[in-house]
C-alpha cells in the first residue's frame, strides 16, 4: 500500500494549516493498492517525539480511526465525525476526545507519523478506543500497512 497526501511529502513539513497555529484540520490523504484480502482499513496518526525531540518521553496520539471501507481510497481535508465514510469510527487522541488534533510541538521540530493498515476483518464498535486498545485489537490481523511522515515546528 501506499500513503500519501496532496499537501506535503514523505519526511517533509506539514503546512500549517493542519496544526495549531494553523484551522488545525485534518490533511487530505489518499492511499493505493490496498489488498484484495483486506475487510477493513485503520489510520493512527502520532508523535514520537513527544515533548521534546531531544529527549521524547512518551507518544503523542493525534488521531484514531478505523473500520473504514476498504474501497475508500481517499480522506478528504477537514474530515469530521459527520463525513467520515460510512462504518469508519473514531478513537480517543491524547487531548481525550475523538477526532483530529493537529501538530502542536512545545519544543524542537516534532514528526508525526501516519500510519495506515489494511485488516483481514471489520472490527467491533471499540467505543473510541485508544490507541493502545485499537492496537491490541488489530493484532494478527494486519495484512499490510503503509506510512507517512510529515514534520513541523512552530
Amino acid at each position: 500500500m501506499l500513503l500519501t497526501s496532496e499537501v506535503f511529502e514523505h519526511n517533509h513539513d506539514i503546512p500549517d494549516l493542519y496544526t495549531c497555529d494553523g484551522r488545525d484540520i485534518s490533511p487530505p490523504l489518499a492511499w493505493e493498492n490496498v489488498p484484495n484480502a483486506a475487510k477493513s482499513l485503520a489510520l493512527i496518526v502520532y508523535d514520537p517525539d513527544a515533548p521534546d525531540p531531544k529527549a521524547p518521553k512518551m507518544t503523542w496520539v493525534h488521531w484514531v480511526l478505523y473500520n473504514l471501507p476498504p474501497d475508500v481510497d481517499v480522506l478528504p481535508q477537514g474530515v469530521i465525525a459527520d463525513n467520515l465514510p460510512d462504518g469508519a469510527l473514531e478513537g480517543l487522541n491524547d487531548w481525550h476526545r475523538p477526532g483530529y488534533g493537529g501538530p502542536c510541538p512545545p519544543i524542537g521540530k516534532h514528526r508525526y507519523f501516519f500510519k495506515l493498515y489494511a485488516l483481514d476483518q471489520v472490527l467491533p464498535d471499540l467505543e473510541t478506543p485508544s490507541k493502545a486498545a485499537l492496537e491490541k485489537e488489530m493484532a494478527g490481523h494486519i495484512i499490510a500497512e503503509s506510512e507517512l511522515i510529515g514534520t513541523y515546528k512552530r
